[in-house]
């Protein structure tokens, strides 16, 4: 049986102006590979509605699970929940245990929740809260989309809490073999040994060090005994040219 799917949608200008560097991709992918969920496309969306809703909708058809980081703080451009409801076709208001969970972390209780910080509260109908054990504002699931802070140490927790309750695949195998020779040596012998095993990745990553260039060949699936093989056999086929690490 297949792995599950997922997409990873990034939403903020500051991604994009290069302001800020996104970390919530590279932790994803790494969280996802553990738990056998297959990461197939990353996308990066400015704070426009309709961009918004337009990738949420078509990436919510597409994979099984969507994952996005970013847009539900406090402040105006902040528009992830406005534009997930209205991705959805449902209404979005304050919500009584969003609401709680948010007063919880300020010393005065209600009495600390302005109107800015209310506006964490607001979840679109229908949707599943996600506990944000840092600042607790949480974030939410609808349906398929699960939606996730920007910031990097939030969406860590966020995601931890999430993860135990979606449906795990195999976790993904990996070998690693180092060539020390170039890409364009290594591509005829590789390109048959990848038909050999199509049924793994199998991909050439080229480097350079200390003024020589090589690369690293990265085997990856399921089958570990597969994997193994497959690593075996570029071992083999470069000799005193590979170091597998």
């Amino acid at each position: 049986m297949a792995n599950p799917t997922a997409a990873m949608l990034v939403i903020g200008d500051e991604i994009l102006s290069g302001r800020t560097q996104d970390a919530n991709t590279h932790h994803l992918a790494q969280e996802l590979t553990k738990a056998g969920i297959d990461l197939r496309e990353v996308r990066v969306v400015p704070d426009v509605q309709s961009e918004i809703v337009e990738a949420v909708n078509t990436l919510r058809a597409k994979y099984t699970h969507v994952f996005t980081s970013g847009g539900i703080g406090p402040t105006h451009d902040d528009i992830t929940a406005d534009s997930i409801a209205a991705a959805f076709g449902v209404s979005i208001g304050i919500r009584a245990d969003a609401r709680d969970l948010l007063a919880s972390n300020y010393a005065g209780g209600e009495a600390d929740l302005t109107e800015a910080r209310l506006r964490m509260a607001r979840i679109p109908e229908g949707a599943k809260l996600i506990v944000n054990a840092i600042s607790k504002a949480p974030g939410f699931s609808m349906e398929n989309v699960h939606v996730m802070a920007g910031v990097p140490a939030i969406f860590v927790v966020m995601l931890e809490a999430l993860l135990p309750s979606l449906t795990h695949g195999q976790p993904v195998v990996s070998r690693t073999i180092r060539l020390d020779m170039p890409e364009s040596q290594v591509a005829e012998a590789l390109a048959d040994i990848a038909n050999d095993f199509a049924d793994l990745s199998i991909g050439s990553y080229p480097f350079s060090m200390y003024g020589k260039y090589g690369t690293n060949i990265v085997v990856r699936g399921i089958d570990e005994t597969l994997v193994n093989d497959a690593a075996a056999a570029v071992a083999l086929a470069f000799g005193d040219y590979a170091n597998d690490d």
